[in-house]
């Protein structure tokens, strides 16, 4: 019998990467626990979901189970939860103090402010929560215009610029049902925190931040019982004039001296959190006039959408490096060994709102076959589930598709046949068709 190892909130890149790789399934019997928080009616359990208790059921029901090992790629609280439960089951894991304080956006930039003060911005907690939208005679602490985002969220939500006091109002204006969401995403995560307590500060506020600029990578890692080691750096390109994700290249096209550099800088980051088990990733804009590094912010678990872009490239999975620091085992990592010189996922975004769909069965059955190392994610959202989305984050993501290809000239041509052939459209006759000139690679 095989040993069983838990995987928590497991969404589709868990899903499919699970399906794909024939190691872990042959080695482990991977069970998940939890709920998808993005997809509905699954997401419903939220309203009633209470992280102590659901944690005390899971030690009952795994323990002396044959249990190897727990984790979690959800940044909302299964990584915490995954790491508290690993600790009272007495397996390996991440150092649930640790994993609250690099998600703590507030707590983190107090961490980095004294660790890394030069490539830390000026920041402040906004003297307002959830529920006290009044920005009215309150001074932010900081000078507009500004970065505001929650101290606890995921996926960039609420997370933009205000340019002055109106501007905020509206940002921190929400009608009743939204404002009773946003507490109940916090909530786990907050009711959690308070059993450690150096954390003084409540989750559900919103904080600010100087402005950042540059150009924008995610160093992904581990660390193993202290001793770091590096996946690699993928580059994040966005949409023009946005703070939108539009494609995430690998590998990362900064000077060899500026990587070395970022990773240093991850590095350090990671040790101000006191993170020493896990897998990480650090998103940091990088300045090329001055070759110097700002952290925007520190996710202390695997950056699951990346792990398809490091097997194209490398040749191993980081769900296998993840899945062996989980039972205690030393990973083993390659560089350069994938089938493919390059690899990037590319993000379908809709900036008015409007209506999409999932592809019908002929066109996947046509990108199985045209393109069989491709990997589509669709998130089809309706109705409040997609105006939600398109208020908190000013555009609504309605799928991915993850590609391998020489170069990345053959990543473009392998793209723009994607679109021509897979539409998102309510008529089939229509095919999404961007301006694939806009999607090439440049600065």
């Amino acid at each position: 019998m095989k040993p069983k190892f838990l995987f928590l909130f497991p969404d589709g890149w868990d899903d499919a990467t699970f399906a794909a790789v024939s190691a872990l399934r042959d080695e482990f019997d991977v069970v998940g626990e939890g709920f998808d928080l993005f997809r509905f009616p699954e997401n419903a359990k939220l309203l009633w979901f209470d992280a102590r208790r659901w944690i005390a059921r899971l030690k009952r029901k795994y323990r002396g189970a044959g249990l190897a090992g727990v984790a979690s790629t959800n940044e909302q609280y299964g990584a915490l939860i995954a790491a508290i439960l690993a600790r009272e089951l007495g397996l390996p894991g991440s150092d649930p103090a640790a994993i609250i304080r690099a998600q703590h956006k507030y707590h983190a930039r107090q961490a980095l402010a004294a660790a890394l003060p030069g490539a830390n911005p000026a920041f402040a907690l906004l003297p307002y929560a959830f529920g006290s939208t009044s920005v009215a005679g309150a001074d932010p602490g900081l000078p507009f215009p500004f970065f505001v985002k929650p101290v606890k969220a995921a996926y960039s939500v609420l997370a933009r610029r205000v340019d002055d006091p109106a501007d905020l109002q509206r940002h921190l204006t929400f009608h009743p049902w939204e404002s009773h969401i946003i507490k109940r995403l916090v909530r786990p995560f907050g009711d959690l925190m308070r059993h450690y307590s150096e954390f003084s500060v409540d989750p559900q506020h919103m904080m600010g931040e100087t402005l950042l600029d540059g150009v924008q990578i995610n160093v992904d890692g581990w660390i193993d019982h202290g001793a770091v080691n590096f996946f690699g750096i993928v580059d994040a390109i966005m949409y023009p004039g946005t703070s939108a994700f539009q494609r995430f290249e690998y590998p990362s096209r900064l000077p060899p001296a500026a990587q070395a550099a970022a990773y240093g800088i991850a590095e350090r980051a990671m040790r101000a959190m006191g993170f020493d088990h896990g897998a990480f990733n650090v998103e940091l804009f990088w300045q090329s006039a001055t070759n110097t590094f700002q952290v925007i912010e520190i996710n202390p678990r695997l950056a699951a959408q990346f792990g398809d872009l490091y097997e194209k490239v490398d040749g191993v999975n980081p769900y296998s490096v993840l899945v062996d620091l989980c039972v205690g085992r030393s990973p083993h990592w390659t560089r350069g060994r994938g089938a493919y010189g390059a690899a990037t996922s590319f993000v379908f975004r809709e900036f008015n709102g409007a209506i999409k769909i999932a592809p019908g069965k002929a066109q996947i059955a046509w990108l199985n076959t045209a393109h069989p190392d491709a990997r589509l994610h669709t998130f089809i959202k309706h109705g409040n589930s997609r105006w939600r989305e398109t208020k908190w984050l000013g555009n609504y993501r309605y799928a991915i598709v993850s590609l391998g290809g020489i170069d990345r000239a053959d990543l473009d041509h392998r793209f723009a046949d994607v679109c021509r052939n897979v539409s998102f459209e309510r008529d089939f006759r229509v095919r999404f068709a961007p301006d694939v000139d806009a999607l090439r690679p440049g600065r």
